[in-house]
């Protein structure tokens, strides 16, 4: 798990210039690239049999990376989890403006009996880069999770993510 710590470092420099050496000579790596690839090796992680996501800094370090392709507008993104915490799926389920997002309870419920899961995890951005949760944030997760419970799916956490940092829902005492 060394690893994630590199992957974290990459997503929180993802504006320094990378270079790549080929055959033909050293060419430039867009970000883009580089958050694919990280994203890559940790879905991978991930949904490997048997690796669970049973540590807030997995999920966090995850999320980040994901939410970090849309720094302009506010999106949704849910993780998908088996009875033993494992990755089934993640989706962005809903992207808004740079200042909100609309999220319908029913169709988070709808997404998580497709997958068959038994916990989810959600996650938000702020394009203003503060990770603060607001009266809303802590609304609509109080919707999801009682929407979630008729349904036995469990939310584990709600990450609201910012500019170089993430708030745990589940870590601050508000799930």
């Amino acid at each position: 798990m060394h690893s994630l710590k590199t992957i974290r470092a990459l997503s929180e420099k993802a504006t320094t210039r990378k270079t790549e050496q080929t055959p033909t000579g050293t060419i430039p790596v867009p970000d883009e690239d580089i958050i694919q690839r990280a994203l890559a090796i940790l879905e991978s992680r991930y949904t490997t049999p048997g690796w669970q996501m049973d540590k807030a800094d997995d999920a966090r370090d995850f999320l980040r990376l994901i939410l970090a392709q849309e720094p302009e507008r506010e999106c949704f993104v849910a993780l998908f989890l088996d009875t033993r915490h494992r990755l089934i799926a993640n989706e962005t389920l809903f992207k808004g403006t740079v200042d909100g997002a609309a999220v319908h309870p029913r169709i988070v419920v709808q997404k998580s009996l497709a997958y068959n899961a038994a916990a989810v995890i959600f996650a938000h951005n702020h394009p203003s880069g503060i990770a603060e949760p607001s009266r809303a944030d802590q609304q609509l997760t109080n919707r999801l999770v009682d929407a979630l419970t008729m349904v036995d799916v469990r939310v584990l956490d709600h990450f609201v993510i910012g500019e170089g940092s993430a708030v745990s829902f589940a870590e601050t005492g508000r799930i």
